[in-house]
């Protein structure tokens, strides 16, 4: 083990699990009525019973909790999508569906949507962690949308290449220098990368 690895956390019991998914759920009740100057860890503290220490042993500052925050959202959405399959005859097109009711999803709640891309814009090397398991989440979104289970490294490629844009487009959407639409069309093109890595089927 190097001088910056850390041993693995033990897992959560029954109860730290279920104090946890109410603090997640504290947060992202607060942001979606203010935004990300909503949140603010005293009053998360008290939205989930828990005493403010108790809070920050679970999540060092409100970066580190906004980040789950999206994490959590992002597997919720993953676990919907998997119960309803995007439409779309081929690899391209189901990823543009997936990510548009992705983004349509967060169209509903504007202030959670940017308080948790700006927490994840702001986070810096001490919040990598979560900020990797944003990323896989994103990615195992993406390759099930694909119908893939072992991409080659130009898929993984495209991929990152996918992710990328639509992060910038809820941004771009977020400040209000992007329309709907724009994204809509962004999404599409950039997913013709698949077509492009993708061999056909036989």
């Amino acid at each position: 083990m190097t001088a910056e690895a850390k041993p693995a956390s033990p897992p959560l019991t029954e109860r730290q699990e279920a104090r946890r998914r109410r603090i997640l759920h504290a947060s992202a009740q607060l942001a979606s009525r203010g935004g990300f100057e909503a949140v603010q860890m005293r009053e998360v503290a008290e939205a989930a019973g828990v005493a403010l220490g108790t809070l920050y042993r679970y999540f060092p500052s409100k970066i580190h909790l906004l980040v789950a925050t999206m994490q959590d959202q992002l597997q919720h959405m993953h676990g919907t999508l998997r119960k309803r399959p995007p439409a779309g005859d081929d690899a391209a097109a189901r990823v543009a569906d997936t990510l548009m009711r992705a983004f349509r999803a967060m169209q509903r709640e504007p202030h959670l949507a940017d308080a948790m891309v700006r927490a994840l814009t702001f986070a810096d090397r001490s919040v990598s962690p979560e900020v990797d398991t944003v990323s896989r989440i994103t990615t195992a979104i993406i390759l099930d949308s694909m119908g893939l289970q072992h991409p080659t490294p130009e898929q993984l490629s495209a991929v990152r290449v996918i992710e990328h844009t639509w992060h910038s487009a809820l941004i771009t959407w977020l400040s209000g220098r992007a329309s709907i639409a724009q994204v809509k069309i962004d999404i599409e093109t950039v997913c013709r990368l698949i077509d492009v890595t993708t061999p056909d089927a036989p």
